[in-house]
């Protein structure tokens, strides 16, 4: 009697892809999340390095006015 219930409550839980469709968006999600972080911190640094150059350029054409 106790084992065909322990044998009922596995298929129930066996049979229950709720638990792994959740598992599955969260691993989405994960990995969405990864690749909006990996793309704003390559977008950063190649704006970090142009307004540098921006700013090199500025600095030039301030001194060249100034001598």
């Amino acid at each position: 009697m106790f084992g065909k219930k322990v044998r009922n409550l596995f298929k129930q839980v066996w049979s229950d892809r709720s638990g792994a469709t959740a598992i599955e968006y969260g691993l989405m999600a994960s990995l969405i999340a990864v690749a909006i972080i990996t793309g704003a911190r390559v977008m950063g640094e190649e704006t970090g390095d142009g307004f540098e150059n921006l700013g090199e350029k500025w600095q030039e054409a301030v001194d060249s006015q100034n001598t």
